[in-house]
């Protein structure tokens, strides 16, 4: 692990913690609307089946007392991973006012070293991957802990939005920052699209889809969860979905390990 790896965990950890402190959007944990149809809630897509009462189920970077809670009313037998202790807190507190049966563990996304080989399977992987500078290191962490044929369904921040600038201009939302880059994302205020006071990073389509497939997955269907509102006041989330996808959602299955990977192409860039 790098230095800015190391760094990257303590700044996020910290700042996910004071999130919870301050009540902020995504520290809000399930509803009792959310647990009437769990898999409703979380899938409507219908990439489960229908039914994961009895599987093995790793939430990543899932804490907060809301997906953790779902997938364990659906049958699941959960395991909720988070690097923010602040964060786990509400899920212990979801699992003890509403007698659920949850493994907690604080780590990061990607060290998963206490879970055995092909300990899950399903991961659940919510918008998180944008925390650290390489994802590289979290796709072959998944591949680690789930079993041959076990689904991978995770959700990230599509480049284009974290390029694009959070106001409309007169030319609509402008690429303001570059898709090769270095280095964490600039801060913002205010912004529906990103989180304030966090460190965030820019993953490209290659390291996104390309790295997943590298690490041993094969991609069985990719959505663009639709927040567009053509009605929205300008330069809201609503308004700014027209232009820009904020989110892309990825189902992708783990394939036997005795199938060989192939390695990328080199770019060269000039």
């Amino acid at each position: 692990m790098t230095d800015n790896d190391r760094q990257a965990r303590e700044h996020n950890k910290k700042a996910w913690n004071r999130m919870v402190a301050d009540k902020r959007r995504f520290t809000n944990p399930a509803r009792d609307k959310d647990l009437v149809d769990p898999l409703g809630t979380v899938d409507a897509a219908g990439w489960l089946g229908g039914d994961i009462a009895g599987q093995r189920v790793l939430c990543l970077g899932a804490g907060g007392g809301k997906q953790g809670p779902i997938y364990a009313a659906a049958g699941a037998a959960v395991t909720v991973v988070d690097i923010s202790g602040a964060m786990l807190e509400l899920d212990r507190q979801v699992a003890a006012e509403r007698q659920i049966d949850m493994r907690i563990i604080e780590t990061s996304m990607d060290d998963l070293s206490m879970f055995n080989l092909s300990e899950f399977d399903l991961v659940i992987h919510p918008v998180s991957t944008c925390y650290l500078p390489n994802i590289e290191p979290v796709y072959q962490q998944v591949a680690r802990v789930l079993r041959d044929g076990g689904l991978y369904i995770s959700q990230h921040k599509t480049p284009g939005s974290l390029q694009a600038s959070q106001e409309a201009s007169q030319n609509g939302y402008e690429l303001t920052e570059p898709y090769y880059r270095t280095g964490p994302l600039p801060a913002v205020s205010g912004s529906l699209t990103r989180e304030e006071g966090t460190l965030e990073f820019l993953h490209r389509w290659e390291q996104i889809v390309g790295g997943m497939c590298r690490a041993g997955f094969v991609i069985e269907d990719l959505t663009e969860p639709f927040h567009a509102d053509p009605n929205a006041d300008y330069s809201s989330f609503g308004h700014r979905s027209c232009f820009v996808a904020p989110y892309v959602r990825i189902k992708a299955r783990r394939i036997s390990r005795q199938v060989k990977i192939s390695a990328p192409s080199q770019i060269v860039m000039p």
